[in-house]
């Protein structure tokens, strides 16, 4: 068994990786031999030197492959050389110099207000109009994600035991088992106890099952029926680009922000641990300001 043979049954039967990354891990590394001018059997890993990886580097960005790409590329053949190193195969590892590419920092993705208000009086129609429970499941599930921010898996594990006093707010246990409460709005509010008022009314509600969200079996609703509905309803109310939970929590914060919230309290509300995960979010307030400038100031550049 070679070096690399041994390195891929490492990460698979040892660290665990699923097949698709096991798979990635050997393209990449395969493109690096490539380079070399060699192949698994004949690769001495010892005759690798830093100058050799920036110019197969080079070599990839005159290909016209993205920085993201390359440097996902970079960190799978220096994870298989720290494997080399461990084992002392190597004596030194030469990605150690070699830094990752520089990559444009992608803005969250996010509904302008305006088309999101409208969404939401649509989902509002849904929902009235609607009164079996899955229409009013699937347009909740939307207006819960937009209004309160929460995290995909957040939506999920929401119990009814989980709400305060007169559901005004809503308990929630986030990454890290950090706890937080989000508050309710008068709106949403109404909307649960319809939806709820729905699922009593048809027997959804299995004995002991204390899952707000439901399946049509009266279970705990999966992230695979929730991406389902979340991307059929944007759909179907004609939102381009990406449709997921993750952009509605992102239009949550940008709204917030568009409208002058602290950014400590956005923080707050989207549990996050750091500040600087949540500053991203003045970026895409910044782009509105310019939009708006652009649109009212009478000396913008058209």
């Amino acid at each position: 068994m070679n070096n690399i043979e041994r390195y891929i049954d490492y990460i698979e039967s040892t660290r665990r990786y699923s097949p698709n990354t096991v798979k990635n891990y050997r393209r990449d590394i395969a493109l690096l031999l490539e380079f070399m001018g060699t192949d698994e059997d004949g690769f001495d890993p010892t005759t690798v030197t830093a100058d050799d990886l920036r110019e197969w580097i080079i070599s990839l960005s005159e290909k016209g492959m993205k920085p993201s790409s390359i440097n996902r590329m970079i960190s799978s053949c220096n994870s298989f050389f720290r494997y080399m190193l461990r084992e002392k195969e190597i004596e030194t590892n030469p990605f150690t110099k070699i830094q990752s590419l520089k990559t444009p920092k992608r803005l969250p993705a996010f509904i302008p207000e305006n088309r999101m208000a409208a969404l939401v009086d649509e989902l509002g129609i849904e929902m009235d109009e609607g009164d079996d429970f899955r229409s009013r499941r699937d347009a909740l599930v939307v207006l819960f994600l937009y209004s309160t921010g929460i995290r995909l898996a957040e939506l999920i594990a929401v119990d009814r035991t989980d709400f305060g006093r007169d559901m005004r707010e809503l308990h929630i246990v986030g990454k890290g088992d950090k706890e937080r409460i989000v508050p309710i709005v008068p709106e949403l509010r109404r909307r649960i106890r319809e939806y709820v008022d729905t699922i009593k009314r048809e027997n959804i509600w299995k004995s002991g099952e204390k899952a707000l969200f439901l399946n049509e079996q009266g279970e705990r609703i999966s992230r695979t029926e929730v991406y389902r509905i979340v991307k059929g309803q944007l759909a179907l109310l004609g939102v381009q680009g990406k449709r997921s939970p993750h952009v509605l929590r992102h239009t949550f914060a940008t709204h917030m922000m568009n409208a002058g919230a602290d950014l400590r309290e956005i923080q707050e509300l989207l549990g996050h641990a750091s500040l600087n995960a949540t500053q991203v979010y003045t970026h895409n307030s910044i782009t509105k300001l310019k939009e708006v400038y652009d649109e009212a100031h009478p000396r913008s550049r058209k």
